[in-house]
């Protein structure tokens, strides 16, 4: 059973979240800038607002203010997806799912996005129908934790318990194959994102691909084709 990052590994937004979030921070708190010295990469959007809130103001935010800012930002970040000239899909991603889509019965997504903005970006790139499940941001600001959520409703999507090792996280930094180690899950690296093909495979991911073409091959090697597993 599949679990998909999002950024990086299925899409780019142009840049559409952090603007989203430089807007919110200067409008609530007078903080410009609040992105610039922050690298996304494989981090829930709890740990970028807190980083954000640590860079631009020298304090952690309350729960109930982290709360009131994902609350604000979806709507901010919904308007930026809409209008980004630099929005794309990462290479082979429609092929990719079409061939997920008939291997397995069930396909989950693993991110760090809260589920508003997982949601938001799938459906400006048409993608959100593949998916029937997910573990995110807003679950819980720890990777693994997310990763495990995701992993507990597959199961329950599945209607069966299934061993952890069936689960391949598909992701593009080093924050995504620890998550999947943490979990007992396999992991394949996509060096389509901001970390280095060299980078990744110091981390000892199952497997490592330049693109997501790759991985109808890596499938028929290590599964059943009836989309039993």
């Amino acid at each position: 059973m599949y679990l998909f990052d999002i950024d990086g590994t299925l899409l780019l937004t142009g840049g559409s979240g952090s603007i989203a979030i430089n807007q919110l921070f200067e409008e609530r708190f007078g903080v410009k800038g609040a992105m610039d010295s922050v690298a996304p990469g494989g981090k829930t959007d709890d740990m970028i607002l807190q980083e954000c809130a640590r860079n631009g103001m020298e304090r952690e935010l309350t729960p109930d203010e982290v709360e009131e800012l994902i609350a604000a930002y979806l709507p901010l970040l919904r308007a930026e997806l809409q209008r980004a000239p630099k929005f794309r899909l990462m290479p082979h991603v429609r092929e990719c799912m079409a061939f997920v889509a008939e291997v397995a019965n069930t396909v989950g997504i693993a991110t760090g996005n809260v589920e508003g903005a997982a949601m938001a970006k799938l459906e400006r790139a048409q993608l959100r129908h593949h998916f029937h499940f997910g573990g995110y941001g807003s679950d819980s600001p720890i990777r693994p934790e997310l990763v495990a959520t995701a992993m507990k409703r597959g199961r329950a999507c599945a209607g069966r318990e299934l061993p952890d090792r069936d689960f391949v996280v598909v992701g593009d930094t080093l924050h995504d194959i620890a998550a999947a180690h943490a979990c007992g899950a396999r992991v394949i690296a996509v060096a389509t994102g901001s970390t280095s093909i060299d980078a990744l495979a110091q981390a000892s991911p199952d497997a490592l691909f330049e693109t997501l073409e790759e991985l109808p091959a890596w499938h028929h090697q290590h599964f059943n084709l009836d989309g039993g597993r």
